[in-house]
């Protein structure tokens, strides 16, 4: 069956590739129908690796899914064939440590689709666990059950950010990961969420949403925004999405004494932080690695209609045009936030 694969760094391919599978008592057969693409998968495509994760072989793209499920193993219950769902790409032991305490995201054994050896979905079928596959309501698309997985980047920060009602927060960087902690952020309780950015037609598509404010910072400093925002006392919470150094080094100036920081961007290199900046707030800071028990959350409030990812879908191109994709997604046009994939019918 024919996908996308990753030849090697900056070679993509439409090509037969079949990825050896077998059905287990408690797995799942799905079609793939929609697939986003990732700013991961297209690092890949541009460098070949990230941080130790390095592509020796060819490898299928992709981790943003949704599909139909069109056969059950054994002894599988909760879902049957013709059910639509979204699947958790990263798979963990089960039995690990990691897994017992509820952190199964940074469990060192979790296998996660498109990272190096593992394939992607960007292919017709998978198989996975069902364990791992939620079903989505019918108020659910496809296209919005593949945003379910960037979203519950969103929700793992917002949580791990402990927010009170009423809280106002900060989003360093307007990126999709940015967009989507800033609706994690509203709908966890915040009464404002503050987004900063230098490209402004990102601003205006996050800024179209009650609740959210933006500021370009080629225009206005940021912590002069806030300051201005808060009356000088700072937000509550700060969470930086850009993985920018100059964000990183100056955050602590953004938040309130006893705020908190949540470390959602992942610099690509090492870079220096304000270690006495936080101190004399006493800030509380925390960190994001993916995600762990948020889908039902997130697919419950995409179904509620509390939160609507579909304006921050750009654009969605044919299976067959999925490496013109990936082009424009290189591109990072300022209008684009999400690019998907329609799978064959």
């Amino acid at each position: 069956m024919k996908a996308l694969v990753l030849e090697e760094k900056g070679k993509l391919s439409l090509r037969d590739f079949d990825i050896p599978a077998t059905l287990g008592p408690r797995d799942l057969r799905i079609k793939t129908h929609t697939v986003g693409i990732c700013g991961s998968d297209v690092h890949y495509y541009t460098h070949g690796k990230i941080g130790h994760f390095v592509v020796t072989e060819p490898m299928v793209l992709g981790h943003e899914a949704a599909g139909t499920v069109v056969e059950v193993g054994s002894e599988v219950t909760t879902l049957k064939p013709g059910d639509r769902v979204c699947m958790e790409p990263g798979i963990p032991d089960l039995n690990s440590r990691a897994s017992k305490l509820g952190l199964y995201n940074v469990d060192p054994a979790v296998t996660f689709w498109a990272t190096p050896p593992v394939h992607g979905c960007l292919t017709p079928e998978v198989i996975h666990p069902a364990a791992f596959t939620y079903k989505l309501p019918g108020s659910v698309s496809f296209a919005e059950g593949a945003m379910v997985e960037p979203f519950a980047i969103g929700m793992q920060a917002a949580l791990r950010a402990r927010i009170q009602p009423g809280d106002i927060a900060v989003v360093t960087g307007a990126g999709p990961i940015g967009m989507m902690v800033a609706l994690a952020a509203l709908s966890g309780g915040c009464a404002k969420v503050i987004v900063s950015d230098l490209a402004q037609p990102k601003l205006d598509i996050i800024g179209a949403y009650d609740g959210i404010e933006t500021v370009n910072i080629r225009d206005t400093p940021l912590a002069e925004a806030i300051a201005e925002a808060t009356g000088g006392w700072g937000a509550d919470v700060v969470f930086e999405c850009s993985g920018t150094a100059p964000a990183i080094l100056s955050m602590h100036q953004l938040a309130r004494p006893g705020g908190a920081i949540v470390l959602v961007g992942m610099p690509v290199d090492p870079v220096p932080v304000d270690i006495v900046g936080l101190q004399a707030k006493e800030l509380r800071i925390e960190t994001v690695f993916r995600y762990a028990n948020v889908y039902d959350r997130a697919i419950a409030l995409m179904s509620s209609g509390k939160v609507d990812l579909k304006p921050l879908i750009s654009a969605t191109l044919p299976f067959a045009e999925a490496i013109a994709g990936f082009d424009r997604a290189v591109e990072a046009r300022p209008s684009d936030v999400k690019l998907q994939i329609r799978m064959p019918d």
